[in-house]
């Protein structure tokens, strides 16, 4: 199946989604992964439950570790589009650095070519991490793994500057948050 573009509709399933679980009791709602949260909106302004936008939980990880400059790595759309970095940018100050073009294919097809579907090799292991240098000669000073497969071919023990792992963050911010609301 190859994915034609239409956020639209991807969207509509989310809203519904959203709706549903609301409508089932949930207290809050969670969208794990990154590259849907271009559609998030459908899910926040459809529901009257918190919604816990990915990039607002890695945006509070990155200041609490004091960083200012970051790279993003992920899908193209999670890259190009805005919906991430603008929440990065206008919410917590960060100045976002992504790889230049032919990088960003190279992550993006190693990720809908490779990662999504279970292989993960040394080869693409090291691309990344040459994109990651880059960026890191660039100043980038950590980095999101802003695709939840990408904390499973990449570690921290891969390179030299800080990674954030946005699905475990988001992950440990919804713990809190229930520990929080049920007390």
């Amino acid at each position: 199946m190859t994915f034609k573009g239409d956020w639209e509709a991807i969207g509509a399933l989310m809203k519904q989604a959203a709706q549903q679980l609301e409508k089932a009791g949930a207290d809050i709602i969670l969208l794990c992964t990154n590259t849907i949260h271009l559609v998030s909106h459908y899910i926040s302004e459809s529901v009257s439950i918190p919604f816990l936008h990915i990039a607002t939980t890695t945006g509070e990880s990155i200041k609490k570790a004091g960083l200012k400059k970051i790279a993003l790595l992920g899908t193209k759309f999670t890259m190009e589009k805005d919906f991430y970095s603008n929440t990065l940018i206008n919410d917590f100050g960060l100045d976002i650095l992504i790889p230049e073009t032919n990088a960003r294919q190279v992550v993006h097809d190693i990720i809908y070519n490779e990662l999504v579907k279970g292989q993960f090799t040394t080869t693409s292991k090291q691309k990344i991490i040459e994109v990651i240098e880059q960026l890191q000669n660039q100043g980038a000073e950590g980095v999101i793994l802003g695709c939840t497969e990408l904390p499973i071919l990449i570690s921290e023990s891969d390179i030299t500057i800080p990674i954030f792992d946005t699905g475990k963050i988001h992950a440990y911010k919804a713990i809190a948050w229930s520990i929080t609301a049920s007390n």
